[in-house]
């Protein structure tokens, strides 16, 4: 079946999730990579696609869809295969929402973009280490909590890999490349999970400039 599937975006952690989730599920895609803070983000064409004017971006047909989180869920419903786990049950629903809510609020927005933010992109936002650190600790407290609860599984819900990993995979190589020590248990997960090709496929485009 032909897929009228465009993705806007590369180059970030959030970027990746949607190129690797179309990835595992061997979509036909097209990819315009573009970046945050480039201006390109900017022009009349993307503006009219994401009035945030903020990627990733999913175009698919007539539908269009902004935030990593809603675009890989979508095309896990929308195009569910055999590689990624797609809950069904409520409980199992349920679950997968939790996962991906604490990944999100506390790794990702209150962690490791703030670390960026006051890091990297202190010269927009201001330069501020001791926030840097004390959001370092915060994740270091979160990942050590996110071990345990993991345990000794080879994804995060017992059904297989899935969202919820997609969103944890992420988080966990951004916090690496900011020199966030992992808990050992993580750190195992995390380089099982990046031994998947559609994982190494997807990191190339996304930060291989597609």
């Amino acid at each position: 079946m032909k897929r009228s599937i465009t993705l806007w975006g590369a180059g970030t952690a959030r970027t990746l999730r949607p190129i690797w989730v179309a990835e595992e599920l061997g979509l036909q895609y097209d990819l315009k990579p573009i970046g945050p803070r480039t201006g390109e983000t900017s022009t009349p064409e993307f503006a009219a696609l994401n009035r945030r004017q903020k990627i990733p971006v999913l175009v698919d047909g007539d539908f269009s869809l902004s935030e990593s989180l809603a675009i890989c869920r979508y095309l896990i419903h929308r195009y569910p295969g055999e590689s990624v786990y797609r809950p069904t049950s409520v409980e199992e629903c349920a679950r997968e929402d939790e996962w991906c809510s604490h990944i999100y609020g506390e790794l990702d927005e209150t962690s490791l973009y703030v670390m960026r933010r006051h890091g990297d992109l202190g010269h927009i936002y201001g330069s501020a280490p001791n926030v840097v650190e004390a959001s370092k600790e915060y994740a270091t407290r979160h990942l050590r909590a996110i071990e345990d609860m993991l345990g000794d599984r080879s994804s995060v819900l017992d059904g297989g890999f899935g969202l919820a990993d997609v969103m944890l995979q992420t988080c966990l190589e951004w916090a690496v490349t900011y020199g966030v020590e992992l808990p050992s248990g993580l750190d195992r997960y995390r380089h099982r999970i990046a031994a998947r090709k559609a994982f190494q496929r997807a990191v190339t485009l996304n930060f291989g400039g597609g």
